[in-house]
């Protein structure tokens, strides 16, 4: 199911939802006109918040469960089902904010209102997501049932075709997860509770947090002696024990409790109608100059890795007169034929916004590759206005898609071209939506140049656009040029998310950072390594695992931009309350994946499996599988003696050559042709079913029988003809808009 697919089917079932009798003192609750209007029909009808669906296959089951009334029969089914959002009981939010990652658990209280009692039917739950987020379970109860996710690895067996052939459990978008719980009762409650990690987003010194609280009018119960209750609490853990100073809120919190490194608030209160607002917030960690330090963790009794765990965390800081270094920057974008149209558009526009932003003293070109690569200039050029307004002239007439995708030969041409830099950041831009063959050599190049003490080798940063590149090489590649990488899989977050890229990269502060200290213990493993540059829109984090004794003496030392070593004592802590498996599991499975696949290790894949299920977070080694069985003894039944529905794997696989090859656009799948017999029935029945909907059945019985026989057959043809057009459906929008 798409995102549109999935509004959609909103859309049909909030018009099928008018068939609701609340009593006398309630009218029907439906959404708002004025929301339609400020947005587009599938933004508007997608979830803002965590929700719950009743999927309506049979129109005839729509009533209510408490006061069932007298409803025309309809004929036909939905196809695909029609999704009626349930109306919300209560709900609560907790959120633990650890460094850069906050980790959010959402309890819910739903109710299948508009199903009649006697009748079931699946329910869909939808779980937005922050930036970068990651679902890590989700359970639910309905009337002493239970269901729950799990982390399993993918199977070998004769299962494995099973959870190949997987269709539930899937990202409708890239932030909103979804999921089926079957056969629900109508008048049943299910209580929801649903857990993810998502990234807190570093900007002007200050970490914020946006997690989607935005509830629609039409989840509000009917009814004035409705409770509704909703709380937020939010827990903040800051490692380096200095102050935290709150700075934005969405929701009026009150600080419950204050100590060193530690901050807790809480939000709770009986409200009218549900959050009509995400929940934000944003605070800082006070200092003035970049500080820096390590916590430490021993791992628990059932770790597979018995080594101690460790975290080395470095901040910018708040200090404004920091410099940072000036750059030779070379953007390499994808014109493949893949990006034509609104990708590359997106693309265009955020390269000249980074143009603009580039200092005199800087340097410059562009290198636009498909087949084979062609350049804005043969040589760097300076950032002044002229070269500027020429480069801007070329982006809006050179950057056209055509033809394939090959990066390994604009790449070298960039290195040559950055060979010369000196007292500035050599820095290379690659923005593709497709996979190459030549990953590994690709990789392998950049690796000899930091293998090469007399050259400096160019700062790589990645940004992948869509599902068929490779992101596990650009992440690669990325870690390998001490750069960053980011992504975008929906075309309308491209321009925002390269902007925020390129402002990171091209705020370096300390670069060539080495941490001293480390030599007297046995077998360290760093993640990233080599350790990127610092920038002062975003620090640095690295994690890892190590045997012996550390040192008390551990110093970070790099290059400022005046070319003057700076050195940073590194505070050691023993991290009591900090899960730092869980807090790094993400990025070290990624970063072992990558791995894994470019050096094609079954041990480093089996090791990435038991990281997944161990901290449950999915992989590309692993699955998701949901599993039913008494409430409350999840952890005492053997989960391969119970049911168990193999769920759509999460991860983002290894890219598409065939797809890059023939020039699809980003997102866009190639689906099973369906048969015209299936274009008919499914048509038909969707279309009548609506129609009668709004029509008397005894009335409409009436006047058929009164038709000979000759007009009914005409009748039932053109009937026919219309649902193969989808005719009728556009009468029933007339129609009910003139109602």
């Amino acid at each position: 199911m798409s995102a549109e697919e999935f509004a959609k089917a909103v859309e049909f079932g909030l018009k099928l939802s008018k068939r609701i009798y609340y009593g006398k003192d309630c009218s029907s609750v439906t959404p708002p006109e004025t929301e339609t209007m400020e947005k587009s029909p599938t933004e508007s009808n997608l979830p803002t918040a965590p929700m719950v669906y009743a999927m309506i296959s049979d129109p005839s089951m729509v009533d209510n469960p408490d006061i069932p009334s007298y409803q025309p029969y309809v004929h036909g089914k939905c196809v695909p089902p029609d999704l009626i959002p349930l109306h919300m009981l209560g709900i609560s939010v907790n959120v633990d904010c650890y460094l850069d990652t906050a980790f959010i658990t959402v309890h819910g209280t739903w109710r299948v209102h508009c199903v009649t009692r006697s009748r079931k039917c699946d329910c869909r739950i939808a779980i937005p997501m922050g930036d970068q987020g990651s679902v890590l379970g989700v359970e639910v109860d309905i009337s002493g049932k239970s269901y729950y996710t799990q982390v399993i690895a993918t199977p070998q067996t004769s299962d494995s075709v099973e959870a190949a052939k997987a269709e539930e459990g899937f990202l409708l978008k890239s932030h909103i997860y979804t999921l089926k719980v079957p056969q629900v009762e109508g008048g049943c409650k299910l209580s929801v509770k649903a857990s993810w990690s998502q990234k807190l987003i570093f900007c002007d010194a200050q970490f914020s947090l946006i997690v989607p609280f935005t509830f629609p009018e039409y989840v509000n119960p009917a009814g004035k002696n409705v409770a509704r209750r909703e709380k937020l609490q939010l827990n903040l853990n800051s490692p380096t024990g200095s102050e935290i100073l709150c700075r934005v809120s969405s929701h009026p919190l009150k600080e419950l409790r204050r100590n060193a490194g530690n901050l807790v608030f809480l939000y709770e209160a009986d409200t009218l109608k549900w959050s009509r607002a995400d929940f934000s917030f944003s605070y800082s960690v006070y200092s003035s100059n970049a500080v820096g330090g390590i916590l430490l963790q021993s791992p628990c009794l059932y770790d597979f890795d018995q080594r101690e765990m460790f975290c080395c965390y470095l901040f910018p800081g708040t200090h404004q007169s920091i410099k940072v270094f000036k750059k030779n920057v070379v953007f390499i974008i994808d014109t493949s034929g893949s990006m034509q149209g609104a990708p590359l558009k997106s693309v265009k526009n955020a390269l000249l916004t980074a143009l603009s932003k580039l200092n005199a003293e800087d340097g410059f070109n562009i290198i636009a590759f498909s087949g084979k690569p062609y350049s804005f200039s043969s040589h760097m050029k300076v950032a002044n206005s002229e070269a500027k307004d020429s480069a801007a002239l070329w982006i809006n007439e050179e950057l056209i898609a055509d033809g394939g995708t090959n990066i390994l030969l604009p790449m070298n041409q960039a290195i040559q071209m950055l060979s010369e830099t000196s007292g500035s950041v050599p820095m290379i831009f690659l923005v593709t939506d497709g996979t190459v063959k030549d990953e590994r050599q690709i990789c392998n190049v950049i690796k000899g140049l930091n293998a090469d003490k007399d050259s400096i080798c160019p700062r790589i940063h990645t940004f992948g656009i869509g599902s068929y590149c490779n992101h596990y090489f650009l992440q690669t590649l990325a870690h390998i040029g001490r750069g960053q990488y980011d992504a975008s899989y929906d075309i309308d977050s491209i321009d925002f998310r390269m902007q925020r890229l390129f402002t990171i990269a091209s705020s370096v502060i300390l670069s060539d950072i080495t941490i001293d200290g480390l030599e007297g213990i046995d077998s360290v493993e760093l993640y990233p390594f080599p350790i990127p540059d610092l920038s002062s829109e975003s620090p640095v984090i690295i994690s890892g695992r190590y045997s012996g004794r550390l040192s008390d003496s551990i110093k970070a030392s790099g290059t400022m931009a005046d070319m003057k070593r700076s050195t940073i004592k590194f505070n050691v802590h023993k991290a009591k309350d900090f899960p730092l498996d869980r807090v790094f599991a993400r990025r070290q499975i990624d970063i072992l994946t990558a791995q894994a696949r470019l050096s094609e290790s079954k041990q480093i894949e089996e090791k990435v499996v038991k990281m997944s299920m161990q901290t449950g977070v999915p992989s590309e080694y692993t699955c998701m599988a949901l599993l039913n069985g008494e409430k409350g003894m999840q952890e005492k039944v053997d989960s391969s003696a119970q049911q168990r529905v193999y769920l759509r794997s999460l991860g983002v696989g290894f890219g598409n050559l065939i797809a890059t090859a023939e020039n699809l656009p980003p997102g866009v799948k190639k689906h099973k042709p369906i048969e015209p017999t299936e274009i008919i029935l499914s048509a038909a029945s969707n279309c009548c079913a609506r129609i009668l909907d709004r029509v008397c059945c005894m009335c409409f019985i009436k006047t058929c029988s009164k038709v000979n026989d000759q007009c009914a057959i005409v009748f039932s043809q053109i009937c026919a003809a219309l649902a193969c057009f989808e005719c009728l459906e556009c009468c029933y929008d007339l129609c009910d808009n003139c109602g």
